[in-house]
C-alpha cells in the first residue's frame, strides 16, 4: 500500500525526461537550490499552469529576455543608434523622442526583455516550491524556507545592479551596464540546466482562466434563466432520475457534493442545467477551486498599497538624496544606488527570519509555521505605513535644513547626510520581505493544484498595479492641488518647493486604511480550503486505506 501511495502522489509530477519523478532523486532541497541561483526577474504565469511546464516557461523566458538585452546592449553601443542626449536638470522636461528604426529597436528590446522578465517570474518561484512534498511538514518547512531565499537571491542581484553596474553606467556607458545584465541573464541559462536530473516537473493541467471564465459565465447565465435552485438539489436529482447513470458516477457525484463550501454560494449555481448550454459546463470541484480563487482575490488587492509606496521611495527618495550630502567619508555614493539600503537589510534580515524569528515564534505559537502567511503579509503591510510616516517626517526635516542653510534655491547639496533618507528604507526593507515572500507562499499554498503558477504571479502583479497606481496617484494630486492651489505639490524644477512631505502622510494614511481594510479580509480568510487541490486527494488515498 505504501508503493501504491507513492506512485499516487508522483504521478502528477515528471522528471525533465518526462518520466515520472522519483521521490528522492527529483524535488527536494537539492533541486530548489539551482532555482535560487538565478538573481534576475519580474513577471508572468499563465502558460505554465496551462500548455508548457514551469521548466520550459522558464528556458524560453530566459532567451527570450536575453535576446532582447543583447538588442539594447548593441543599441547603447552603436553611436549610430543612439538617441540624441537630454541633458536638462528639470525632471518635467521633455527630451527629443527617437524615431524610426531607433525608436523599433529601443522598444523590440524593451518589450522582448519585459516578455522575458514576466515569463521568469509567473514561472521561476512556482518551480522552485514544486520540488517539495508539501504532504510532510519537513517539506511544507522547506517550501517556506525556499521563498524566503527566492527574495534573499533576489536582494543579491539587486545589490550587484544598485552597486557595480550604476558604477559601470555612470563611469563606462549605459552599453556596460546592458552588457553586465546580458552576461547575468546567460549565466543563469546553464546554471538552471544543471538541476534538469533532480528537478520534478508538474504536469499542466489546462487552462486555469478558461476554468473560472466558465465557471463565472454558468453561475451568471443560470441565474439570470431564473433557475434559483441549488446546485446541491440538481446534482442530486440528476443522479437519482437517470436511468443510464451508473451507480459509480452517482456516488461521485455526492461525494463531489460533500466538497461544497457555503461561502460565495452565487457560484453554486454554475452546475445547473449543465445539458442546457455545454460550452458551459463544469463540476463542483472546479466550482470550488474557482471560490479558492476568489477568496485569495482581496489579500491580492490590499498588497497593492504596499508596492505603490515602493514605487513612491523609490523615485522620489533617489531625488531627495540628490540635494543631500552623498559622502561617507571620502566616498560619494550615487543617488541611484540608493536602493542598496533596503537591499542590504534584506539580505541580513532574511536569514535572520528563517533561522531565529521562525523558530522562536514556533515554540511560542505551538504551531508548524510560527507566523501564518497572512500573518507575515500583515506584518509587510504595517511596516509600508511606518515606511511613509518616516518618508514624511525624514522630508520635513530635509526642508527645514533647507530653508536654515538659505538653499531653497540653490543646486549646492545641503548640510544635511543623505543616510537620513536611508531610514525609510529599512522600513520599506523590511515590509518588502516580510509582504513578498509571505504573498508568494500564501498564493502557491493555497491555491488549486491547477492553478499554482497563476496564483503566484499574482505577487508580481501586485507590483506592477502598485507601480502603475503610483504614476496615477502623483497625476491626480498634481491636478486636484494645482487646480486649488495653482502650485502642484509635486511639480517644478526643484524639488525644494514640492510638498513631499504632504504626499507622503496622504500615503501614509491611504496605507493604513488599506492596513485596516487587510485585517477584515485576514480575519475573515479560512485557511486549509484543500479538498480540490491534488495534494489532499492523495493524503485522503492513502487515508482511506489504512496507510
Amino acid at each position: 500500500m505504501d508503493e501504491e501511495c507513492q506512485i499516487s502522489k508522483s504521478s502528477r509530477y515528471v522528471s525533465w525526461r518526462n518520466k515520472p519523478a522519483i521521490e528522492g532523486q527529483h524535488g527536494g532541497i537539492r533541486a530548489a537550490a539551482f532555482v535560487l541561483a538565478f538573481l534576475l526577474a519580474l513577471l508572468g504565469g499563465f502558460l505554465a499552469d496551462a500548455f508548457f511546464t514551469t521548466y520550459c516557461i522558464y528556458l524560453i523566458s530566459a532567451t527570450i529576455q536575453l535576446s532582447g538585452l543583447v538588442l539594447l546592449t548593441m543599441q547603447a553601443h552603436m553611436h549610430s543608434l543612439n538617441p540624441e542626449s537630454c541633458l536638462s536638470a528639470n525632471r518635467n522636461d521633455k527630451c527629443k523622442q527617437v524615431e524610426g528604426g531607433k525608436e523599433a529597436l529601443l522598444f523590440i528590446g524593451l518589450y522582448l526583455v519585459a516578455l522575458g522578465v514576466g515569463g521568469i517570474k509567473g514561472s521561476l518561484p512556482p518551480h522552485g516550491a514544486e520540488q517539495f512534498d508539501e504532504e510532510t511538514t519537513q517539506g511544507r518547512k522547506q517550501r517556506s524556507s525556499f521563498f524566503n531565499y527566492y527574495v534573499f537571491s533576489l536582494a543579491c542581484g539587486a545589490l550587484i545592479a544598485v552597486t557595480f553596474a550604476v558604477w559601470i553606467e555612470d563611469n563606462k556607458g549605459w552599453q556596460w551596464g546592458f552588457g553586465i545584465s546580458t552576461i547575468a541573464i546567460l549565466i543563469s541559462i546553464p546554471i538552471f540546466l544543471l538541476g534538469s536530473t533532480f528537478y520534478r516537473i508538474k504536469l499542466p493541467t489546462g487552462s486555469p482562466i478558461t476554468t473560472i471564465c466558465k465557471v463565472l459565465a454558468a453561475a451568471i447565465y443560470n441565474t439570470c434563466s431564473g433557475n434559483a435552485r441549488t446546485a446541491h438539489v440538481v446534482s442530486t436529482n440528476q443522479s437519482s432520475t437517470s436511468t443510464s447513470t451508473t451507480m459509480e458516477s452517482i456516488e461521485e457525484d455526492r461525494k463531489e457534493e460533500e466538497n461544497i463550501t457555503e461561502e460565495l454560494g452565487f457560484l453554486d449555481r454554475a452546475v445547473m442545467n449543465r445539458s442546457t448550454f455545454p460550452a458551459f459546463k463544469v463540476n463542483i470541484k472546479q466550482v470550488e477551486e474557482v471560490k479558492i480563487v476568489l477568496n485569495i482575490f482581496p489579500v491580492f488587492m490590499s498588497t497593492i498599497m504596499l508596492n505603490c509606496c515602493l514605487a513612491q521611495l523609490s523615485t522620489f527618495s533617489v531625488q531627495q538624496a540628490a540635494t543631500m550630502n552623498t559622502k561617507i567619508g571620502s566616498l560619494r555614493v550615487p543617488p541611484a544606488s540608493l536602493p542598496v539600503f533596503p537591499v542590504i537589510f534584506i539580505m541580513i534580515l532574511a536569514p535572520m527570519y528563517d533561522h531565529v524569528i521562525i523558530p522562536f515564534a514556533r515554540k511560542i505559537t505551538k504551531t508548524e509555521m510560527g507566523i501564518t502567511h497572512l500573518q507575515r503579509i500583515g506584518i509587510g503591510l504595517f511596516l509600508s505605513v511606518m515606511a511613509m510616516a518616516v518618508a514624511a517626517l525624514v522630508e520635513i526635516k530635509r526642508k527645514q535644513v533647507a530653508h536654515q542653510a538659505t538653499l531653497m534655491n540653490s543646486n549646492e547639496p545641503l548640510p544635511i547626510t543623505f543616510l537620513w533618507v536611508s531610514l525609510q528604507y529599512l522600513f520599506l526593507g523590511s515590509a518588502d520581505l516580510f509582504s513578498l515572500a509571505g504573498m508568494m507562499d500564501f498564493f502557491f499554498t493555497e491555491a488549486p493544484f491547477s492553478m499554482r503558477s497563476l496564483a503566484t504571479s499574482l505577487s508580481w502583479a501586485s507590483l506592477a498595479m502598485g507601480y502603475y497606481l503610483s504614476s496615477v496617484l502623483v497625476a491626480i494630486v498634481n491636478h486636484v492641488t494645482g487646480t486649488f492651489r495653482h502650485t502642484p505639490w509635486l511639480y517644478g524644477s526643484n524639488i525644494n518647493h514640492y510638498h513631499l512631505e504632504r504626499f507622503y502622510w496622504l500615503m501614509c494614511v491611504l496605507s493604513g486604511l488599506n492596513f485596516l481594510v487587510y485585517l477584515m479580509w485576514a480575519k475573515s480568510y479560512k485557511y486549509g480550503q484543500k479538498s480540490t487541490n491534488g495534494s489532499n486527494d492523495t493524503r485522503m488515498l492513502c487515508k482511506s486505506t489504512g496507510v
